[in-house]
């Protein structure tokens, strides 16, 4: 178990590396078209986001279990926090994601600039969580 959780925890701290990168970079070298408002790079960083916010909400919800009386105040804080917070993301990267696929062209009551700023603070919040969880389960994996 302990293998498998660091390398989860390097899966988790890579996809937050791309996520962050891309973030950045993408406003250098693509340009938004009305038809085209995000690079097709995302196509292939949404999946990789909804891995890691699966694995984030699994050891996430481990590590929450786990941080019960017998742990510090910061590790329950940490925990709570950590997987609340991969809750968080999940909710506006699936709203926001069924929202500009074929699922949900029918719902209208957001328009691209919303989107578009959700994506925005989801970008920025899952490369956080990621990393914190990555590093976490990297380091402490063979202590629990």
């Amino acid at each position: 178990m302990e293998g498998l959780k660091r390398v989860i925890g390097v899966i988790l701290i890579i996809i937050a590396a791309i996520v962050a990168i891309q973030t950045v970079i993408e406003p250098i070298y693509h340009t938004s078209t009305e038809d085209s408002p995000y690079s097709s790079t995302w196509d292939i960083i949404n999946p990789l986001s909804l891995i890691s916010i699966i694995l984030g909400l699994i050891f996430g919800y481990i590590r929450m279990s786990r941080a019960g009386a017998n742990s510090s105040v910061q590790e329950f804080v940490a925990a709570n926090t950590q997987f609340y917070g991969f809750m968080f993301v999940a909710i506006i990267f699936l709203w926001n994601w069924f929202g500009i696929s074929d699922v949900g062209a029918g719902f209208t009551a957001v328009d691209g600039s919303l989107r578009s700023m959700i994506w925005l603070l989801f970008d920025a919040t899952l490369p956080l969580l990621n990393g914190a969880l990555g590093i976490h389960l990297l380091r402490s994996g063979s202590s629990e």
